[in-house]
């Protein structure tokens, strides 16, 4: 059975996790991007996209929690477990969001532009 790419790099995250090194994964624009939410962190915890990429997080915890952007670009409902949240960045940047309800936690979206010919940046 195939693995799409964004299952593919939620595994390897929480393989990151789970071994205590940071990954950062980048995908093309216009894709989709998981990061987890368990044992209080994100995982990962930095990840790249291109512009027009929706990251959508997913609760794995056994605890609700939120995403929600430190410039308040974007905020969840609580995410009950099992609960997603999806945003899709249009523009680069780098995005710092937080869980309100476990304001330790936090995680960073980097947004590059897109190169427009379907080229990797």
């Amino acid at each position: 059975m195939a693995m799409s790419l964004s299952s593919a790099a939620a595994a390897a995250a929480l393989i990151g996790c789970a071994s205590g090194i940071a990954l950062e994964v980048a995908f093309a624009g216009g894709d989709t991007a998981a990061v987890a939410i368990d044992n209080f962190t994100f995982a990962p915890q930095r990840l790249t996209v291109t512009a027009g990429s929706t990251v959508t997080w997913s609760n794995r915890d056994d605890i609700p929690h939120t995403v929600a952007s430190a410039t308040k670009q974007f905020k969840s409902k609580t995410l009950d477990a099992d609960d997603t949240f999806s945003f899709t960045f249009t523009t680069p940047g780098a995005y710092e969001y937080f869980c309100s309800l476990h304001p330790h936690m936090t995680g960073t979206i980097v947004v590059e532009a897109a190169t427009g010919n379907g080229a990797a940046p």
